[in-house]
């Protein structure tokens, strides 16, 4: 059993890590693994209200591009999130502190509605004006994180996460205004993983900072890392219930995108529990969790809509079904460390939360839905605690060391002996392993194969790679700045930025020359030269020139 692979959702931890201090070793963890420390809470209390942040900034943007009757409300709840967070900054770095955060953080949900104003009424000066706006919060209130952490969280790694934020934020407008409805939620899902990374980030600064406040444990033990990874898991299913429920409700034409959205939350979780219960439980979980639950609340909001009382009841019927059958789940996997009764509270809870959700929006009480949807998602991270403790406790052995990830090293660049026709396997888990061919869609990343919506190239005599699909290989982030043309990557401690038709890239701040321009391709895809890539990351490239074939390594 690996516990390594629950951490599914989270592809890059160490993205914004600092270098020292925060990701030893609780002096505790060996002996007595817990989700419960000091440093765990704060990193859950930030998963909370930085994922929140985001789910909201999407949700008042495109409820105010649409003119929707609770677009007000929907930005109110934006607001309210920013209040939330103040009184945490008051407690670390005082009054001045929180009112300083407060002025910044704040302001900036209101260059992204000048945004939004200025896309709706198509004026290009007005875009420019607000997307400045925001590049000024990027740059001073990642000056604020560094001020206030003394440093501990660098200000450029501050910047660069910002910027991610922001860029992805607003991708998913560009892409919902668009009518890219799939492509809008992908990014969605890409978004709000973030902002468990940059919570991990800014916790361990934190931790780093105020050690005895913590009592000297960590952010960075393997039982956090599950308890944040449930968090996640779990708040993400319950933000896109309660936004596909409303969809389904109003008729609108991203329902269907926002429903494999989430799916691919459910696979996610299905996964999860394949890790620790294998592939019989996995499927256990996912024949409850559809049948009476995902699809039960689509079936819910049909019988809303019809003002079927019977219907409405039949649903509530399967969905109490579901609470019982999926508590009792819960309690006999976790060999009783999350009793059934506390689950089966726990999850009529969340039930009765989405439920009055879609009720008070049913109603256009719009005041009334976004209270219900706020205490709803925070319900999910104390269910993310409550599962978490659960399995530690069960598996003790599996957290008492702590996970720290060691940094990628570069190889020497080797020539094959021998071409690869085929894609090749790989056993070995210090080594990732990118395949890609010429003219096709396959890829494979270590031992798992894809489709691309793109195809690796030969132009002018330089091979290209689609970007964003080496940066799933790597565990990169990869972002698109339009205005600007520009994309920037960030894979482990290095930050790249590329400019479309353009041989400058900037590495870590350092300007430095591809082999020929980066460029944007019929499929709307950003190609990069394979060859100046993989060398600025330290890739090992091996090219069959027989078949097309390219397979990048790194020992990680």
């Amino acid at each position: 059993m690996k516990m390594k692979k629950l951490i599914v959702p989270v592809l890059s931890l160490s993205l914004l890590v600092p270098t020292t201090g925060a990701f030893a070793a609780d002096a505790t963890s060996a002996s007595m693994p817990t989700v419960s420390t000091k440093a765990a809470d704060l990193r859950s209390d930030l998963d909370y209200l930085l994922s929140e942040h985001f789910a909201l900034a999407v949700v008042a943007m495109t409820k105010a591009y649409e003119g929707a009757p609770d677009a007000a409300q929907a930005l109110d709840a934006l607001d309210k999130n920013a209040l939330d967070m103040q009184p945490a900054i008051e407690s670390l770095y005082g009054k001045e502190g929180a009112a300083e955060f407060e002025r910044i953080f704040r302001a900036h949900n209101q260059y992204t509605d000048e945004l939004v104003k200025a896309t709706k009424m198509k004026n290009e000066d007005a875009i420019k004006a607000a997307e400045a706006k925001v590049q000024g919060f990027v740059d001073e209130f990642a000056k604020f994180l560094s001020t206030a952490t003394g440093g501990k969280l660098p200000e450029q790694t501050a910047e660069n996460a910002l910027r991610l934020h922001e860029d992805q934020v607003q991708d998913v407008f560009e892409k919902y205004v668009a009518g890219d409805y799939t492509g809008a939620y992908t990014e969605y899902r890409e978004g709000l993983e973030t902002m468990f990374t940059v919570s991990k980030a800014l916790s361990g600064a934190i931790v780093t900072q105020f050690p005895a406040k913590f009592d000297n444990t960590s952010v960075d033990t393997p039982a956090a890392d599950l308890r944040s990874a449930l968090n996640h898991l779990a708040a993400e299913h319950f933000a896109l219930s309660v936004l596909q429920m409303q969809k389904q409700y109003n008729g609108e034409p991203d329902s269907d995108a926002l429903i494999a959205a989430e799916a691919g939350n459910t696979a996610d979780f299905k996964a999860a529990i394949s890790s620790i219960y294998g592939a019989e439980g996995a499927n256990q979980f996912e024949k409850i969790w559809v049948t009476n639950h995902i699809k039960a609340q689509s079936d819910y909001v049909d019988a809303l809509k019809s003002n079927n009382q019977t219907s409405l009841q039949a649903v509530k019927d399967r969905i109490t079904d579901f609470t019982k059958e999926f508590s009792t789940f819960l309690g006999t996997a976790t060999a009783n460390n999350l009793p059934a009764d506390a689950a089966l509270a726990a999850l009529r809870t969340h039930e009765d939360q989405v439920q009055a959700v879609i009720d008070q929006y049913a109603a256009k009480n719009y005041a009334g839905a976004y209270t219900a949807d706020r205490e709803g998602y925070k319900t999910m991270f104390g269910i993310g605690k409550a599962l978490g403790g659960a399995i530690v406790t069960q598996y003790p052995d599996k957290f008492k060391t702590a996970a720290t990830t060691p940094m990628p090293t570069a190889p020497t660049t080797q020539t094959p002996t021998q071409p690869t026709t085929t894609a090749p396997t790989t056993s070995n888990d210090s080594m990732t392993m990118v395949w890609m061919k010429l003219n096709s869609k396959q890829l494979k990343i270590g031992d798992k194969t894809t489709m691309m919506d793109t195809a690796p190239v030969v132009k002018n005599g330089t091979t290209y790679i689609p970007l964003r699909y080496l940066g799933e290989g790597i565990g990169a982030k990869v972002s698109w700045n339009k205005s600007a043309g520009q994309v920037t990557v960030m894979a482990g401690s290095d930050t790249m930025k590329f400019w479309i038709n353009n041989k400058k890239v900037d590495v870590n701040g350092t300007t430095k020359m591809l082999s020929a321009n980066a460029m944007v391709n019929s499929d709307g895809r950003t190609l990069v030269p394979l060859r100046s890539i993989t060398e600025l990351l330290g890739w090992d490239v091996k090219w069959n020139k027989a078949d097309g074939s390219i397979t990048l390594t790194k020992s990680m």
